[in-house]
């Protein structure tokens, strides 16, 4: 597990806030090298599915022309939801590396694990990553938010 691949799928996050977007980033990332990317755009694209996970699993398959990321790793802002979590799930990534404990909607270690059912054997998880600084760009965007 590599800190410099939660620090880009910070940045993102970042942009994200500065786009009006709820800051989530995502990274996934084969043989140490980044093969796709995104952030939250729900607002932006006004879709529901926009989020960073799927966005950055939507530019890996175009870059690998596949939809398998066997061998993937996701570093992630925030623990995903349950749509999220399936999607990890159905792309075969095998490593999820998460910032940010989601204790309303995270379907990886809190509400529940995803991860843990025997349709998705082998995936290994990594929580609590960069966990404060992920949890600081969260709670300073809500705090703005609600100014």
């Amino acid at each position: 597990m590599k800190s410099e691949f939660m620090i880009r799928a910070i940045e993102l996050a970042r942009k994200a806030a500065a786009e009006g977007e709820v800051p989530v980033g995502a990274v996934i990332v084969k043989n140490g090298e980044i093969i796709g990317e995104g952030y939250n755009m729900r607002e932006q694209k006004k879709n529901a599915l926009s989020h960073a996970e799927t966005e950055a699993i939507n530019n890996a398959c175009k870059k690998l022309g596949d939809w398998r990321l066997d061998d993937c790793t996701i570093y992630v802002t925030l623990e995903p939801c349950p749509m999220c979590a399936g999607a990890i799930v159905n792309a075969r990534i095998k490593e999820v590396v998460f910032g940010a404990y989601d204790l309303s909607m995270g379907c990886i270690d809190s509400v529940t694990s995803i991860t843990s059912l025997p349709f998705a054997a082998g995936t290994t998880v990594y929580g609590g990553v960069k966990e404060d600084e992920c949890k600081k760009i969260l709670t300073d965007f809500f705090e703005g938010v609600r100014k």
